[in-house]
């Protein structure tokens, strides 16, 4: 086909900010091929993460084992961002998946 030189094949994205190679793309992919479910369950994992660290620092806060106390400011302003991303990416994820549904095959 010589009219279709322009189109170039799709690759698969880097998410993490770095190139993978061939055998990290099928890490990142898993066995059953959902990169999205990873993403997706990373982002949960994180925010489990930052809510933990809170709920930590408020412990050692009221017992009076806190040293520094802008650190608990700090993670809670990490929650909720990490929140507010998980927020969003779950309604990209809606808006996509409904503007699918309204597409005619």
């Amino acid at each position: 086909m010589e009219g279709a030189g322009f189109i170039t094949p799709m690759q698969l994205w880097s998410i993490g900010g770095g190139e993978l190679n061939e055998a990290q793309n099928a890490a990142a992919v898993g066995a059953d091929g959902s990169l999205f479910k990873n993403v997706f369950k990373n982002a949960v994992d994180q925010v489990k993460e930052a809510q933990a660290d809170v709920e930590h620092k408020q412990y050692l806060l009221s017992t009076g084992q806190l040293d520094d106390a802008h650190t608990l400011p700090i993670a809670e302003a990490k929650a909720s961002l990490s929140v507010d991303v998980l927020i969003t990416l779950r309604n990209k994820t809606l808006e996509a998946y409904n503007e699918l549904i309204k597409m005619n095959v």
